[in-house]
């Protein structure tokens, strides 16, 4: 699995709020294989939005890159599975 150009965002801690620096991504739920279906959500022109698979509320913070958040620690990146060959 290779990292997309969308955001993944995972709750493994289990908040019931994230803050996100980008309104267009992906919520994974949690890290695999507890992930549930990868959902493609867009704020549009609002500043949060809720995934309807964990009830996670993300909340649109201007301040923070697209590769971060807070709490800390919930941008998921991909990464290549040991013994996979090299892309």
């Amino acid at each position: 699995m290779s990292q997309t150009l969308v955001p993944h965002f995972v709750n493994d801690i289990g908040v019931d709020r994230i803050k996100i620096g980008v309104k267009e991504f992906q919520c994974m739920g949690a890290a695999p294989p507890q992930d549930h279906p990868h959902v493609y959500l867009d704020m549009g022109d609002d500043k949060q939005i809720i995934c309807p698979y964990c009830s996670t509320l993300y909340e649109y913070d201007d301040v923070l890159k697209e590769t971060d958040s807070r709490p800390e620690g919930c941008v998921y990146v991909a990464t290549t599975p040991p013994g996979a060959p090299a892309a």
